[in-house]
């Protein structure tokens, strides 16, 4: 897990203990979690697709009429 073995993430863990208090933890877990759920959710959306009509009529209204 990109390079790094169980001291690294001990040592990384008792720093975030460290920083933030023990009882922050689950209310920064949980801020996480959300994130990467949302994350996720907005990456597998389909796009949304702009049919060839739509586009038409805006590079006419763009024009001034000739």
């Amino acid at each position: 897990m990109f390079g790094l073995g169980m001291p690294e993430l001990l040592i990384i863990l008792v720093i975030i203990v460290i920083i933030f208090g023990a009882s922050r933890l689950p209310e920064i877990g949980r801020g996480l979690g959300r994130g990467i759920k949302n994350f996720r959710e907005s990456t597998s959306e389909k796009p949304k697709e702009i049919s060839p009509d739509s586009e038409e009529s805006n590079r006419e209204k763009e024009r001034p009429d000739e």
